[in-house]
């Protein structure tokens, strides 16, 4: 361990126990795109003992721009980024653990895998999903950590159960970063700012050092760069973090229709609907489809459709859920 770490142990605010306490650790990253891959990177190369990750997409040529761990082929492939990162992230280091989740991040998924997880990474460009993750969090007292990026701005910011207000109680003061990368577009180092910030703050957490978390937000085009503290946010009133805390976004289901945020896609999701009869009944009306063990991918009424395991589906070309069930309809009967 110490050849390969031996810089980091020589820096001063890690030293060789903070760098015992790395290999210890277990993390959840929940996104593997911009942010996920480089923060999975960076933690791999750090020494953690294991990640799990999680994502519900598949690589696309658009992402190889800002994506890291990717390749041509994995796109013309259209490898879940999930599996496509654990291939990569094991070849930098053998010993980590791995545990890759091609799924939508739910109340249920959490229970199941995130509870026994030292710190959560937030690598999403979903709104509901944050707010899923910061009452879960808080829930079980696992630290977590925001980031996003949109454009060339970056926002980061560590949160703490029992020692930081909430996303909820901060949420006032955030900028406001309302658009996706897939609308107004992201350059690259907008995103790897962002995830220097939260692999930062992420090297805190897991080495026990105690810190007090800040929020910062900054332009890397335009040179901006703003910090500022939030220990004195708390809200009295707050249903995540207050004495009298309810946790309401993890009593939430999965709708069977949901649009993918600037995407033109529609998430569709039945349980009943496996792989093996989605073959078939392509076979039978003379469908013609593409697939890996991962995935099922056709065209139906000139849109793409992937199918994943578990009855979730992509509909690429819409974004009305309403078009969706039209479509379904067309095609399922």
């Amino acid at each position: 361990m110490s050849e390969r770490y031996s810089r980091q142990i020589l820096f001063k605010h890690i030293g060789r126990e903070g760098q015992e306490k790395i290999a210890q650790k277990h993390a959840l990253i929940i996104g593997m795109g911009a942010l996920g891959t480089h923060i999975a990177d960076g933690l791999v190369r750090a020494g953690i003992k294991q990640l799990t990750i999680v994502d519900r997409d598949y690589i696309e040529f658009s992402n190889l721009q800002r994506q890291m761990l990717f390749t041509e082929q994995d796109a013309t492939d259209a490898m879940p980024k999930v599996i496509a990162a654990k291939e990569k992230l094991q070849e930098i280091r053998s010993d980590v653990i791995i545990e890759a989740h091609i799924a939508q991040v739910n109340p249920q998924f959490l229970e199941t895998h995130g509870t026994e997880v030292d710190l959560i990474l937030d690598a999403t460009d979903n709104f509901d999903t944050r707010l899923l993750v910061n009452d879960f969090a808080y829930k079980y007292n696992i630290p977590w950590i925001y980031g996003g990026v949109v454009q060339s701005t970056y926002i980061e910011a560590a949160f703490i159960p029992g020692q930081t207000p909430c996303f909820n109680c901060l949420m006032p003061q955030l900028p406001v970063i309302n658009m996706t990368c897939d609308t107004v577009g992201v350059i690259q180092p907008a995103v790897t700012m962002t995830t220097s910030l939260q692999t930062r703050d992420a090297l805190k957490i897991l080495t026990e050092t105690p810190f007090t978390p800040k929020l910062t937000y900054g332009d890397i085009w335009e040179g901006t760069h703003y910090t500022f503290g939030f220990s004195r946010m708390f809200k009295a009133d707050c249903h995540t973090c207050s004495e009298h805390a309810t946790y309401p976004h993890l009593n939430h289901t999965d709708l069977q229709f949901a649009t993918l945020c600037g995407r033109d896609t529609v998430q569709y999701n039945n349980e009943d609907i496996t792989q093996e009869m989605l073959k078939e009944y392509l076979e039978t009306h003379h469908i013609k489809y593409h697939a890996n063990p991962y995935m099922i991918r056709f065209e139906f009424n000139n849109h793409r459709i992937v199918s994943f395991s578990g009855g979730r589906m992509l509909i690429h070309g819409m974004t009305k859920p309403e078009e969706a069930i039209k479509l379904m309809n067309q095609l399922l009967g």
